[in-house]
């Protein structure tokens, strides 16, 4: 998130209030040192013109049949 907010030129300042947090916690988030609730992580991606996608995890057939 911090480098796309680098490159539309953003601040932290500027993507906090249009989200309707702290800058600090704008920092946390982007450093990894705070998880945003879902609005927030939503309201985020928008603003910096982003998506959230979803998708079903591949795994192991074993693992996912129960086999060891």
């Amino acid at each position: 998130m911090s480098a796309r907010r680098s490159e539309l030129g953003f601040s932290q300042v500027y993507v906090a209030e249009l989200v309707g947090i702290s800058r600090r916690t704008l920092q946390q988030i982007e450093s990894g040192q705070a998880n945003p609730g879902l609005n927030t992580l939503l309201t985020l991606l928008h603003t910096l013109g982003l998506q959230l996608t979803i998708s079903k995890r591949i795994t192991d057939e074993k693992t996912a049949s129960g086999g060891t």
